[in-house]
């Protein structure tokens, strides 16, 4: 596996075990639907839905992880998550955070959590 096949799939681990430690429970990482994917989502006691986009980063040197998240990224999360809801058949309120990890290893990774990063864009039609 390549080094930032790797090192990506250490972010979301360790993604993953920080919202474990802040009371969520993990539905799916990793979870498909046709040619998008959400990276986690987790479930929040307040029966919050949880759509998690992970950037990890070995170094920010020259790059802000937060300018990955284009407004294309945003659609195919939105309609990633609708499809999600609708094959779970859920009920309940969706929210769309960003975990970014800069870092070369688990034990170096400085983790930023972003809650509500973003809310679904909106279309205008004239």
């Amino acid at each position: 596996m390549a080094f930032h096949n790797q090192l990506g799939a250490a972010g979301e681990t360790a993604a993953t075990e920080f919202l474990i430690k802040q009371g969520m429970t993990i539905r799916e990482t990793n979870w498909r639907l046709n040619h998008l994917e959400i990276d986690i989502v987790a479930q929040s006691a307040d029966r919050v839905l949880h759509i998690v986009e992970v950037k990890t980063r070995a170094s920010d040197a020259h790059f802000d992880p937060m300018r990955s998240i284009t407004r294309q990224k945003m659609r195919n999360l939105v309609n990633a998550a609708n499809g999600y809801v609708n094959y779970c058949r859920l009920q309940m309120p969706v929210q769309y955070d960003v975990i970014i990890l800069i870092g070369s290893s688990p034990d170096s990774f400085k983790l930023e959590y972003y809650p509500n990063a973003f809310y679904p864009p909106l279309r205008t039609y004239r």
